[in-house]
């Protein structure tokens, strides 16, 4: 009986080691550095060395092609909220993880916390890494940065909007969207929007149908008129926006009216390209005391960087006996006083000099 016992327990103990041996070990959930507390902190890891996606996120995986609104990544990609990094140090795999950008921006990154990512390139994350790395924990550390995810599509908006800068696309968006999400066309009256904005893609345009407001420019870069686009009767204008397009929208040109008036100043020509001389005046609430009314001029910087000069009876104008003159962009205006008592050459100098004053001044 004592025999039977024992042989018994002899072939329970043979069958456990066999089955020690055959069972590989498995690691802890979420754990693939060898250190649970790392893995903890983290909440995206890659499940093995051997794919190049991470099994959690495998059914948002993208490629270059589906990304909303077509465009190529290439090695000046942005990266954005929401993408998903791979960062990896040589021979140091137990700083190897995969995170996600966080909606601020940042990423948490092992030893250093929370590390700014968006609006950076990969290159411009890798260094910022290696030094943060090199200050305090490793010596001349490698590091090495693959975007797994493209979820940034960022596109720029420059020019005179209310909140100029760089927007993310979260999906398709149309031209007046992204104007939408940079505040709208700037209205301040020093620095209101024009009449034309452009698009520069660099892909091109492909076979973009044309529409009347639309012009292309260069197969790069397309101009619209900014009128007809607000008006929204030809919706051809409010072309689909891809990402890494760059939106510029014009300033409103502006006149300058100086010397012996009310008001001096420049004053935007909102959606025009020209205005008349008693428009100008009007602007500056009409003449002050002593006025020369019939010795005004218009001074107009010329294409290679001259001053032209022409002088305008404001008398006769406003009498009806001359007709009124037109004012270009940039253009000045100056009436003088009836004591002034300089030439044309110094009258020129001492009112570009004024009018510079103005542009410093109010960031015309």
């Amino acid at each position: 009986m004592k025999f039977r016992i024992r042989w018994a327990s002899i072939t329970v103990l043979v069958l456990g080691a066999l089955l020690i041996l055959r069972v590989p070990a498995f690691p802890q959930s979420g754990d693939t550095s060898g250190s649970s507390q790392d893995s903890a902190e983290q909440p995206i890891e890659p499940a093995s060395d051997a794919g190049s996606t991470d099994v959690t996120t495998t059914k948002d995986a993208v490629t270059d092609s589906d990304i909303p609104g077509g465009g190529e990544i290439g090695p000046d990609y942005i990266i954005g909220p929401e993408d998903v990094l791979t960062i990896e140090v040589l021979e140091l795999k137990e700083l190897k993880q995969t995170v996600r950008v966080e909606n601020d921006g940042t990423i948490l990154v092992r030893l250093l916390g929370r590390v700014k990512a968006a609006g950076l390139t990969t290159a411009q994350l890798r260094d910022e890494l290696q030094k943060s790395w090199g200050k305090k924990y490793l010596q001349d550390p490698q590091v090495s940065i693959f975007i797994r995810q493209f979820h940034a599509r960022p596109v720029s908006v420059v020019g005179a909007v209310s909140k100029p800068g760089l927007y993310q696309l979260p999906a398709k968006r149309t031209l007046l969207e992204v104007l939408a999400m940079a505040g709208g066309l700037a209205q301040r009256t020093d620095s209101a929007a024009g009449r034309t904005l452009y698009i520069t893609r660099k892909e091109g345009f492909g076979n973009l149908p044309p529409a009347k407001g639309m012009t292309l420019v260069s197969p790069d870069r397309v101009k619209i008129d900014i009128p007809s686009l607000m008006q929204g009767q030809d919706n051809s204008l409010n072309i689909p926006i891809k990402p890494y397009d760059i939106i510029s929208v014009d300033r409103a040109g502006v006149v300058y009216v100086v010397g012996n008036v009310k008001r001096a100043g420049g004053f935007t020509l909102a959606d025009k390209t020209e205005i008349s001389v008693l428009q100008a005046l009007a602007l500056a609430e009409g003449l002050a005391p002593n006025a020369k009314k019939h010795a005004a001029q218009i001074i107009h910087r010329t294409p290679g960087g001259g001053i032209s000069q022409k002088r305008v009876d404001l008398g006769k104008i406003m009498d009806g006996k001359a007709p009124d003159v037109e004012m270009a962009v940039n253009d000045v205006l100056f009436v003088p006083n009836n004591k002034a008592r300089s030439t044309g050459t110094e009258v020129a100098q001492t009112v570009i000099s004024t009018v510079s004053g103005l542009i410093i001044f109010r960031g015309l």
